[in-house]
């Protein structure tokens, strides 16, 4: 099970890469194309072109991991295109190792966009 803390932003790679890369390889395209830090601590999803399997590469204080899936059947559910990078959620990243299509999931928005905080003499602050 992959855990990842509040703090880390996830960016997903646009095209496909040459899956013989290991670490040095997938942060020359995070420091070259990208224009990014491997050293962030963010995560950087990387695809194949059958889009069967995917890498995910992180800095963790003293050294990179790096994950791999490889599907037995099937294929990753997302589509991106273009060059370069797309910030995706934490949750986004979730549902496309599970093989749930995200671009076609509704977010609902359950929060308040604003807090009113009273005080407890009664008084709005």
């Amino acid at each position: 099970m992959l855990s990842l803390g509040g703090t880390h932003r996830v960016f997903l790679c646009r095209h496909a890469v040459d899956f013989r890369k290991a670490h040095d390889g997938l942060c020359a395209i995070i420091r070259d194309e990208f224009r990014d830090d491997p050293f962030s601590g963010d995560v950087f999803a990387f695809f194949n072109r059958a889009k069967d399997r995917i890498k995910l590469v992180v800095w963790d204080r003293n050294g990179f991991w790096l994950c791999y899936k490889r599907l037995e059947k099937g294929t990753f559910p997302f589509a991106v295109s273009g060059e370069g990078r797309v910030e995706i959620e934490q949750g986004q990243l979730a549902m496309i190792l599970e093989g749930i299509e995200w671009n076609k999931m509704k977010k609902s928005l359950q929060f308040s966009s604003t807090i009113v905080i009273t005080p407890r003499n009664g008084a709005a602050s």
